[in-house]
């Protein structure tokens, strides 16, 4: 790591201590993140670091912003993990890619600095990964287009100002007929629904959304090519999830080594026991292999050279590997890591998500074969 990177590490995890570690638990029983957290993460500058300082950002690139992750669930803040990969490294850039002048002037300032928090709407009840199912539609009008239509499990949608919505332009063209909005939360007819309840990731708000003919002048990108624009950012989106877990692999093994070397059984630390340090050994081993792919991965990405294959790779990987390294690590704590008050209980549950959204482990086994079998 260089001096700066292990500078802004350092400022980084001050800035936890202070700010999210004595609150974070009493976050999780609340179940949301309140929103002045966002606020004091874009005065510290650890929001959007890779935007353009013309837009108020620092200029960074991928690595710093994929940092601020990592160390987030490295330290167990797994759905403040999730919330700021959402608003940073999926948002951000899709703004930033495709927007107008006018949308990146009035939009990217405001994530820079918290004033404003970004949130993606692709999934519906009846859409999830097959985004060509989905019934949301935009209506073209005198004053753009009238938008209607339901989406759920929206991170950060309790509290996002603006929202990056796909809806059907063309029902009849299939992905073909996707396009891309910017909705702001103050239109008329833009409904926040429930905080949902989930079994882990209980302090990131997620949430349902409702459009009832809400008024968008412009789409995000070019009409009708919303579903080529998802598919040039999802590498990213992967990516950052990649990271994600592999941070939390990292903490969750540093908790358990730690743990085995206090833990006394049988008149011996849990460490000197064979069973322990075989685990032990197998978990750092595959970890470490982990972490060179996906580092090898942001490489590419910084090079604009990452395609849908390799990111699929990555995240079926690294999100497997953390529901293995969350499980076997739990078994290590035995009986206390089943007690809400260790944090590996909590990185079990959080954990399981990861398998599933940014594309479920299933899908990313069939981009892998197909890239193969063509």
């Amino acid at each position: 790591m260089s001096e700066h990177m292990q500078l802004f590490t350092d400022s980084l995890n001050r800035f936890l201590d202070q700010e999210v570690a004595p609150h974070y638990q009493q976050w999780e029983k609340d179940g949301i993140i309140p929103r002045d957290v966002w606020r004091a993460f874009g005065q510290a500058g650890f929001l959007c670091v890779d935007v353009d300082e013309a837009y108020g950002g620092c200029a960074g690139d991928f690595t710093l912003s994929a940092l601020v992750v990592k160390v987030l669930s490295q330290r167990g803040f797994a759905a403040l993990a999730t919330n700021v990969s959402v608003h940073s490294d999926i948002v951000t850039p899709y703004i930033s890619h495709l927007g107008s002048e006018a949308q990146k002037q009035y939009w990217l300032p405001k994530l820079v600095s918290g004033e404003a928090v970004g949130a993606i709407a692709m999934t519906e009840p009846g859409a999830g990964s097959d985004l060509q199912a989905i019934r949301t539609q935009a209506i073209s009008c005198d004053d753009g287009y009238r938008i209607s239509g339901q989406k759920t499990f929206i991170t950060n949608g309790q509290h996002a100002d603006v929202c990056i919505v796909a809806a059907k332009t063309d029902p009849q063209a299939g992905a073909k007929g996707i396009s891309l909005f910017l909705l702001d939360k103050t239109a008329k007819g833009y409904q926040v629904g429930s905080n949902l309840e989930k079994i882990g990731q209980h302090s990131g708000d997620t949430s349902e959304l409702f459009f009832d003919e809400v008024i968008c002048a412009d789409t995000l990108g070019v009409k009708n090519q919303g579903f080529r624009h998802l598919m040039e950012e999802l590498p990213r989106e992967r990516l950052i999830l990649s990271v994600c877990a592999m941070g939390a692999c990292s903490g969750m093994l540093d908790w358990t080594v730690d743990y085995t070397k206090d833990r006394q059984l049988f008149g011996q630390s849990l460490a000197q026991l064979q069973n322990t340090r075989f685990t032990l050994a197998q978990l750092d081993t595959q970890i470490s292999v982990n972490w060179a792919y996906v580092e090898s991965c942001i490489d590419r990405y910084q090079k604009g050279e990452l395609d849908a294959v390799s990111a699929s790779k990555a995240k079926l990987s690294s999100t497997e590997l953390q529901c293995k390294v969350a499980d076997d690590c739990l078994q290590l704590f035995g009986g206390y890591g089943y007690m809400q008050e260790y944090p590996i209980a909590r990185a079990f549950l959080d954990a399981r998500v990861q398998r599933i959204y940014g594309g479920a482990s299933e899908v990313m086994k069939e981009i892998i074969a197909r890239g193969l079998l063509k």
